[in-house]
């Protein structure tokens, strides 16, 4: 036998401001994360990325020079 339910009580559930204010906050810990994660990929970075091709030692060069 089926059971015949009316169209308001066959819903779930509306959208309400409880489930808004989950999605917000979790918006902004994922900006947060994000935020950190920049931040610390900028401190980890080695310095010796930023500088140009370092010389060759003075031993190295007066091998070349003088051989």
């Amino acid at each position: 036998m089926t059971k015949i339910v009316p169209e308001d009580k066959a819903r779930q559930g509306h959208w309400g401001w409880h489930a808004l204010r989950i999605l917000v906050a979790g918006l902004l810990l994922a900006f947060i994360a994000w935020a950190a994660v920049e931040i610390y990929g900028e401190l980890i970075k080695s310095p010796t990325t930023q500088q140009s091709v370092p010389e060759a030692p003075p031993a190295a060069q007066k091998s070349v020079q003088g051989g």
